[in-house]
């Protein structure tokens, strides 16, 4: 969408212009920063609908910068560029909460396309309403309602509540659960994923012993089930 803001961070001068000028060519609106330390500010100042960051960075590198950002919660896509060959770089990144990357030298075509494609997706996230049961998400207010009453979440509840329906039907591990909702945080265990089910079923489920959406899948973590029956349900935890 046009006119969205593109925060780049990039401390060699002439590739950080080369990337401004095309994402301004693309209709976007553009901010820079030359080190860690800048881009880090300006990304939690004003957050923007993307950031472009790059690795070795003067100040803060890009992974502290990455792993930054996702403990603040924000949603942000973040594309890192890194060296050519260099793939323990990569899986590191993308451990760290990165969406994507691209490999210097890069086709700017690429990166342009990667970034439209994370930023669609990021749209339609944020515009998905979502029904089950007696309740409904909408994932744009961020608000949760049962019966055409609001019910009050608190941020992670939203995180985990908005994880599940976007994966609906499918088995959950407890460590794909922290990694999604809660990120690199060292000092979150899996029993925290325990109790923000259990509040979560407080206030979704009829019946708190037979729940019908989030469901126990032993010896493994949860799955989401959106459509049940009504004589279908899961011991809980």
């Amino acid at each position: 969408m046009r006119g969205e803001s593109v925060l780049i961070i990039e401390d060699d001068a002439t590739m950080r212009r080369v990337l401004a000028d095309n994402f301004r060519h693309e209709g976007y609106t553009v901010r820079t920063a030359s080190d860690g330390a800048e881009g880090w500010r300006e990304a939690v100042d004003v957050p923007p609908a993307l950031i472009v960051l790059d690795i070795m960075l003067p100040k803060i590198n890009g992974y502290e910068i990455c792993r930054l950002i996702r403990e603040r919660d924000l949603e942000v896509p973040i594309i890192m560029l890194t060296a050519k060959g260099q793939e323990p770089d990569v899986v590191l990144g993308l451990n760290l909460g990165a969406d994507d990357y691209v490999t210097k030298p890069f086709s700017m075509k690429e990166l342009l396309a990667r970034a439209h494609a994370h930023l669609r997706r990021l749209r339609q996230e944020q515009t998905e309403t979502y029904r089950f049961g007696d309740c409904e998400l909408n994932t744009c207010s961020r608000k949760l309602y049962r019966n055409g009453t609001e019910v009050a979440l608190t941020p992670k509840e939203f995180d985990l509540l908005a994880f599940f329906l976007r994966r609906s039907g499918r088995a959950l591990t407890r460590d794909q659960i922290l990694a999604g909702v809660w990120g690199s945080a060292a000092w979150v265990g899996s029993r925290s994923v325990d109790r923000c089910v259990t509040m979560l079923r407080k206030k979704t489920e009829a019946d708190l012993h037979r729940p019908r959406h989030i469901q126990t899948v032993r010896d493994v973590g949860y799955r989401f089930e959106t459509q049940v029956d009504d004589d279908i349900g899961a011991t809980g935890t």
